[in-house]
């Protein structure tokens, strides 16, 4: 069984950086790790992804040069670095696991079988 816990948000101002982290259970290397974030009256959108076995690394477009998505496999933790923060940045961040991840279909959760619970980032302007 997988399990998911997300750590790290916080409340920052414009311009700050926050260091996300999700502690994982019972992953194999065939999973794949995404970050996903939902905004107030907002559906779940996308954010970032990575293979736990290793190899590219995907974004949403305007989190590019910003996020950073990482993963520790001795720790079995990813990371999500967020630098430069913006005020439409606020949302909470959910982990997320993929059991059959190709690097395909990776933006839709609909794909992710396994989330965690959530950790609130709200950034001030």
């Amino acid at each position: 069984q997988v399990q998911l816990a997300e750590s790290g948000g916080g409340l920052v101002q414009a311009g700050d950086s926050l260091r996300l982290s999700c502690a994982a259970s019972g992953l194999l290397r065939t999973y794949g790790l995404a970050w996903f974030r939902q905004a107030p009256g907002k559906e779940r959108e996308f954010v970032a992804a990575l293979s736990w076995s290793g190899g590219a690394t995907y974004y949403k477009e305007s989190v590019k040069g910003r996020f950073t998505i990482s993963r520790d496999n001795n720790k079995n933790t990813v990371y999500l670095q967020l630098n430069n923060l913006k005020p439409e940045d606020t949302a909470v961040y959910f982990c997320a696991a993929d059991r059959t991840f190709t690097g395909r279909g990776y933006a839709f959760s609909r794909a992710y079988d396994y989330w965690g619970q959530g950790t609130q980032v709200t950034v001030s302007s």
